[in-house]
């Protein structure tokens, strides 16, 4: 009988995970260089941690059961929740702010689609410990340029859900949650409906979009909202070079939110399913039994990078080839050589004859072969050739590391 994978996910071969595994090294490579050290967490948590945060309504959309013992769990839907539960637990010592960054699997039940699956990836950042305009910068920044370091076509557009919480501070916390719902979703049809005194007002606001400009447009609107930090964020942003426009329509429908916000949108690929980055500032460890941090972070949904993102797998390395089935072992012996100088190199397993051996090289896309003659190995040599340009030559085999390092910088240059 066939066996199928689960509906919602996905296999990945080689060839793809080679590819995912470059994009997701300058992803980690980015984080690091701002001083984000990596944190993981549970593939399956108890359930309360979602539900606090985000409402029992959640176990309809995520992957939710008791154990043998009857414990309620849940495969993680994200990640946020997780590393503030860390924070609580773990790190009540640790110096602030905290620097995180995480890749990993998350899980939910909804109906798979173009850029959404059931069993999916993130990559994301949490910086927690720090409430200044200094702490969003950082945390925009680096998101910025992790999608640049990518070379991806995006546009960043940021807001500021305290904006809207002062507008609607006399509604009653179901009502704003709705309310907030309705105008991240962009259907103010339906807050018409619902709260007919404000439509007008939040009409104007989300038409707000530009730069610094439109802080002041929309101080007329709400002239009893402060905002410095906006102001403070966007002239940073300005001189750091950054691109990108404000966008109060950007409240980011989560409860825990509870300043700027921001999401990034890809340029082209994706249609109209074309968030790949959401964030924000926010405080949670609160619902968890901990203090109350204010914390900033981003998610990116890795699937969608992994779409539009142009970058390649890196070369596939060489390969060491007999000349002859008696040098067979010998060759082997070579391709352990260059194993611990730190070079990748496959070696024949199939006993093929040279001319096989080479073609195989070909289909693997190999930058070099080393021939293991029987001649050379004699004499403490053997041949190197370069399979992109076909230039070949004799090479005594303490040399061969070296020699191989100086053809891959000089194909570089």
């Amino acid at each position: 009988m066939k066996v199928e994978r689960p509906r919602g996910t996905r296999d990945f071969l080689p060839d793809v995970m080679e590819r995912r595994r470059s994009i997701e090294r300058i992803m980690r490579e980015t984080a690091e260089r701002y001083g984000y050290r990596e944190i993981c967490t549970p593939t399956f948590e108890h359930l309360e941690l979602f539900t606090i945060k985000s409402g029992e309504g959640i176990v309809e959309e995520i992957y939710a059961f008791k154990d043998k013992s009857g414990r309620d769990l849940a495969l993680r839907p994200e990640l946020t929740a997780p590393v503030m539960r860390v924070v609580v637990n773990e790190c009540s010592v640790m110096q602030r702010p905290m620097r995180f960054y995480y890749f990993s699997n998350c899980f939910r039940y909804e109906n798979p689609q173009k850029g959404r699956y059931r069993e999916f990836w993130q990559f994301g950042v949490e910086l927690v410990g720090s409430g200044s305009y200094l702490a969003d910068l950082e945390v925009i920044v680096l998101a910025y340029n992790i999608l640049k370091n990518l070379n991806i076509e995006f546009e960043l557009r940021i807001g500021h859900v305290g904006l809207m919480r002062e507008l609607f501070k006399d509604l009653s916390e179901e009502r704003y949650r709705k309310v907030m719902r309705l105008i991240d979703k962009n259907n103010l049809e339906e807050l018409e409906k619902l709260q007919p005194d404000y439509a007008e007002m939040v009409r104007e606001l989300i038409a707000l979009k530009g730069k610094r400009e439109v802080i002041d447009l929309a101080r007329r609107l709400v002239p009893e909202f402060d905002f410095e930090h906006l102001e403070r964020l966007s002239n940073a942003l300005d001189l750091l070079g950054i691109e990108y426009s404000i966008d109060f329509s950007i409240v980011r429908g989560l409860d825990y939110y509870t300043g700027i916000v921001f999401e990034a949108f890809a340029k082209r690929g994706l249609g109209a399913q074309n968030q790949i980055c959401g964030g924000g500032s926010y405080r949670l460890t609160h619902l968890f039994g901990g203090e109350d941090i204010p914390s900033t972070g981003f998610a990116i949904g890795f699937d969608r990078i992994a779409e539009i993102c142009e970058i390649q797998a890196e070369k596939k390395g060489g390969i060491v080839v007999a000349s002859t089935p008696a040098m067979r072992v010998e060759a082997m012996l070579v391709a352990e050589m260059l194993r611990k100088e730190g070079l990748k190199v496959y070696a024949d397993v199939m006993e093929r004859n040279l001319r096989k051996q080479l073609s195989f090289a070909n289909s693997i896309n190999a930058e070099f072969a080393i021939i293991v003659g029987e001649d050379e190995y004699k004499a403490g040599e053997v041949v190197v050739k370069d399979l992109e340009t076909g230039k070949q030559e004799r090479v005594a085999i303490d040399s061969i590391a070296s020699e191989i390092k100086r053809m891959s910088r000089a194909s570089s240059l």
